[in-house]
């Protein structure tokens, strides 16, 4: 079951912000053990080397591009380069994105227009230059990756921009699924609650002005009704069910990977 042999697979921000499985990295290398040839993007040049090496290490087919998922001129090109490499498009998973805290009063403006683009912009660029590609094909399986953000507020720290961007990936997978499902193209968005991926360490300390990655840790474990935070794993695994034949009648919706935090009272 979830095979993807014979299927060829992009996965933007593939690399991962520190050592370890990232939810772009685990998807990458999940999706090539299922059989997909997978053609990787990232900015970080060691980062994306490390998962390419990965795939190869384990038999695995995956061509690795540095691509600014910001710049549409780079888009295009990458998108035409997969196509050089392997004739073909069946899966787009859109995984760039992150998060920077502020209110609609304290957040700068230039901020909250990197965010708006950082997390809205690149699956558009992603989608702009693949769905015709998909629509030639008559077939093809897209997946945004949101953020339980867009969904539930948090009271500690507000994050405006990030929750806005987050839950339009959620509207605009709804559209693209809706103008193109006649055209045997389905879209789907993976929602991710509290993951315990390298952003927790590299990204969120930093936000925070800390060093104390337990205490971090423990507290975001401790927000979760299962008592622990995801993986890049438990993200990879909800992307495979979306892309693969088994989800072909899934479209225009979203799974919620968060351990029950969505659904959990104000208490």
């Amino acid at each position: 079951m979830f095979r993807l042999d014979g299927k060829v697979a992009i996965v933007t921000g593939a690399g991962s912000v520190g050592p370890g499985w990232g939810n772009g990295r685990a998807t990458a290398v999940l999706l090539a053990r299922q059989g997909a040839s997978v053609f990787i993007t990232d900015i970080n040049a060691e980062a994306l080397e490390e998962t390419r090496r990965t795939i190869a290490e384990e038999g695995n087919t995956a061509v690795g591009q540095l691509c600014d998922m910001l710049d549409a001129t780079a888009v295009e090109a990458m998108v035409a380069e997969c196509l050089a490499k392997f004739g073909r498009i069946d899966i787009l998973v859109n995984n760039v994105g992150g998060s920077a805290p502020g209110s609609p009063v304290t957040m700068a403006e230039e901020l909250w227009d990197r965010q708006i683009d950082f997390n809205l912009k690149t699956p558009f660029l992603g989608c702009k230059y693949v769905l015709p590609v998909m629509q030639a094909q008559g077939a093809g399986a897209i997946v945004n990756l949101s953020s339980i953000a867009g969904l539930r507020m948090g009271s500690e720290r507000t994050h405006v921009a990030y929750s806005a961007s987050k839950a339009g990936v959620i509207a605009f997978s709804k559209s693209v699924a809706m103008a193109y499902a006649k055209h045997g193209i389905r879209c789907n968005t993976v929602v991710p609650g509290l993951m315990n991926t390298p952003l927790v360490e590299v990204r969120l300390l930093r936000q925070l002005g800390s060093n104390d990655a337990e205490t971090l840790v423990a507290k975001r474990d401790a927000m979760v009704p299962t008592g622990k935070m995801g993986t890049g794993w438990d993200i990879a695994h909800a992307v495979l069910y979306l892309v693969s034949d088994e989800g072909h009648y899934v479209n225009g919706t979203e799974i919620i990977v968060d351990g029950g935090l969505s659904a959990k009272g104000s208490t």
